[in-house]
């Protein structure tokens, strides 16, 4: 059985989105006849294991660039997270700014212990 624990540290704020006008107003949606604001379990779950796919494959990608050409590893984490915010930015992929942030924490933790250890 897989370990569904999310770290402290993932990001759980999900921007729903806003709604102009004088009152302030909650968004929220309705999920088997609740409604919520954030995130279900299930649904952070997904996210979070979406992020460690792509921080995984993130390293595996800096470690093989750092092996054949010889850049430095923040050479090469600079270059991979000016791709994965281009990805965003331009809505190929849909992670927020937050899990962005995350996703290249744990890339850098994931190549340190490749080189390091």
């Amino acid at each position: 059985m897989t370990d569904r624990r999310v770290p402290a540290d993932f990001p759980r704020n999900q921007d729903l989105g806003s709604v102009t006008g004088v009152q302030p107003k909650l968004l929220v949606r309705e999920v088997d006849g609740r409604y919520r604001s954030g995130l279900t379990e299930e649904e952070l779950w997904v996210r979070y294991d979406a992020c460690e796919d792509l921080a995984t494959q993130l390293s595996v990608y800096a470690l093989r660039k750092i092996s054949t050409s010889g850049m430095s590893r923040d050479v090469a984490l600079s270059r991979v997270e000016k791709g994965v915010r281009l990805k965003v930015d331009s809505s190929e992929w849909d992670f927020s700014q937050a899990e962005v942030v995350w996703v290249m924490k744990r890339t850098r933790q994931l190549l340190i212990a490749a080189t390091d250890g």
